[in-house]
């Protein structure tokens, strides 16, 4: 979300932008120079450190946001999500549909695949917006896409503990939308019950949409300095209840080396590294970004560390008692690919968001 505001940083990082990020505009395209990041680039270009706009524009070459490579052209997305030189979002979903519907052919009936998500997290799941939001619009149209043509419906429940415990298990549907799975093949370091459950009984697609995961700080924490997770052992950090926690863990930062508080809200946690309950807010960077601005608050007040993030992959699940799982996985893993090969992965993930920013933008109004 462009906040176009400054962020306070470290002299690290205003060292960063004034060497080689201060030739970045938006709209544009930029090569990457020795010491740049995406914060520092998205800085100077967007001016916020909220480099996730910059992320989904650059796809198909950054697969390690934490690492860019000296020489790498990046596209900087213009104002309304649109790459440099490039089609529009509208031009782009209104070619791959017309294409889709010049190509259908009846076929035999089989059963409408049954999806779930929850509402309430804008701009990746809300009933209100276009498509129910950024994910459910990307899940939808890769059933659309990629020689598919299957019938299928879209329910919402909130309580997203029942996705899993229940809903799945007993086939009541088939697909639940918006989940972070942890690596499974990675046995190096204690799984919860959580990781446990989830790579025992469940199967994932690819991830349909990377976020940023951030962490956040008061600007004059010891922690607004952190170059590395390991900084964080012996702090206190509060990600919200119901959130994945696999990342935490992989990096060592569980019980006793560090105290988790869990609240329900991102409010909560912002209000609890305000008042001192805890060192360190980690969740969505654009969530962030929208709590931020809901509680008035700016970089005088709290801030994100540019050099300490995490990416999460939001995929699907099925259980593995559904005996049609694996094909749904399929099916939708070839939309998603053909979307991404397309260009229009990109252009619904822009309209999306320009859609929840007008959105907040009118609220605040």
């Amino acid at each position: 979300m462009k906040k176009n505001q400054l962020f306070a940083l470290t002299t690290v990082v205003t060292s960063a932008i004034a060497g080689g990020a201060f030739a970045q505009e938006a709209c544009s395209t930029y090569t990457v120079q020795d010491g740049d990041t995406l914060p520092t680039i998205s800085i100077a270009a967007l001016g916020t450190s909220n480099y996730q706009a910059i992320y989904n524009a650059n796809r198909t070459i950054v697969s390690n946001p934490n690492d860019l490579q000296v020489g790498m052209v990046l596209a900087i997305p213009c104002a309304d999500g649109s790459l440099p030189n490039g089609l529009s979002a509208d031009e782009i979903i209104a070619e791959a549909e017309q294409s889709f519907q010049n190509s259908r052919t009846s076929q035999a009936y089989q059963p409408p695949i049954r999806m779930v998500t929850a509402s309430g997290w804008p701009p990746f799941g809300e009933e209100s917006m276009n498509g129910g939001g950024l994910l459910p619009r990307l899940v939808t149209t890769a059933l659309r896409r990629a020689g598919n043509d299957r019938e299928f419906s879209l329910s919402w429940v909130d309580d997203w503990n029942a996705h899993l415990d229940s809903l799945l298990p007993i086939g009541a549907f088939d697909v639940s939308i918006g989940w972070d799975m942890p690596d499974c093949t990675n046995t190096s370091y204690e799984w919860s019950w959580e990781t446990e459950a989830r790579c025992s009984q469940l199967q994932a697609s690819v991830s349909f949409y990377d976020v940023v995961v951030g962490y956040f700080t008061r600007p004059d924490s010891p922690y607004a300095e952190a170059t590395s997770l390991d900084d964080y052992m012996g702090a206190t950090i509060c990600r919200m209840d119901g959130w994945f926690i696999h990342d935490l863990e992989e990096a060592g930062l569980r019980a006793p080396a560090i105290t988790l508080i869990q609240p329900l809200t991102p409010q909560e946690c912002l209000d609890a590294v305000l008042t001192g309950q805890a060192d360190i807010a980690t969740y969505e960077a654009q969530i962030f970004e929208d709590t931020k601005a809901e509680m008035g608050l700016t970089t005088k007040d709290i801030v994100e560390n540019p050099f300490v993030s995490g990416v999460s992959k939001m995929q699907l699940v099925v259980h593995n008692s559904n005996e049609h799982g694996t094909q749904y996985l399929e099916m939708l893993n070839a939309g998603l690919r053909e979307m991404q090969e397309s260009g229009e992965w990109y252009a619904i993930i822009s309209d999306s968001l320009n859609e929840h920013n007008n959105n907040l933008l009118q609220a605040s109004n």
